[in-house]
């Protein structure tokens, strides 16, 4: 009988020490997959500065567009945690399709080649900061879901892993689901 329990219990220590090596795992992909958004947000922050500049040497009299597209990008760089990191992206991205407009009014702006460079960047810079949110949102589903489940949820709860929120956007923002329009 001893050797039973014995049996019981070993089975049990690893399958616990396996519960919480999965969620080491879970923890440092999700960790991982936050840093790739991070990367190519700051890319956008860089990118932006630049924008402004070039549009703002065709368009002077459009003051209040830049200042907003400044003011939102500030807030998006010192957003604390995923939902206020979400909610400022999609002003940041509300503001910079007004800059969007203001270059529709500007024909030898659209002509820019630097212009059209920075159209190019911020439109691959969005694809890949929708490929990073959606392997971050992966690994997020992942983890919760193996904090949710039984018997994980015990190992989890004893050693306190923590559930992560999606990087979403806005459900009251459909437009902001929609990639930044860039038109010639």
């Amino acid at each position: 009988m001893s050797t039973t329990v014995f049996i019981i219990l070993a089975v049990l220590v690893l399958w616990t020490a396996w519960a919480y090596n999965n969620f080491v795992r879970l923890v440092n992909r999700t960790k991982e997959a936050w840093a790739d958004i991070d990367v190519q947000l700051k890319r956008r922050y860089d990118l932006i500065p630049n924008l402004v500049s070039t549009v703002q040497g065709y368009a002077k009299h459009e003051k209040s567009t830049f200042e907003k597209v400044t003011e939102m990008r500030s807030k998006a760089i010192s957003a604390q945690g995923t939902a206020e990191q979400g909610k400022a992206e999609n002003m940041l991205t509300q503001a910079l399709r007004s800059v969007f407009a203001v270059a529709e009014n500007y024909p030898d702006l659209k002509a820019n080649e630097n212009f059209l460079e920075l159209q190019r960047e911020l439109s691959d810079t969005e694809n890949k900061i929708q490929a990073a949110r959606r392997f971050y949102n992966t690994n997020v589903r992942d983890l919760n879901t193996s904090l949710e489940s039984f018997p994980q949820n015990v190992v989890g709860n004893v050693f306190k892993f923590e559930s992560n929120e999606f990087f979403e956007l806005d459900e009251d923002q459909a437009a902001a689901r929609e990639p930044v329009e860039v038109k010639f």
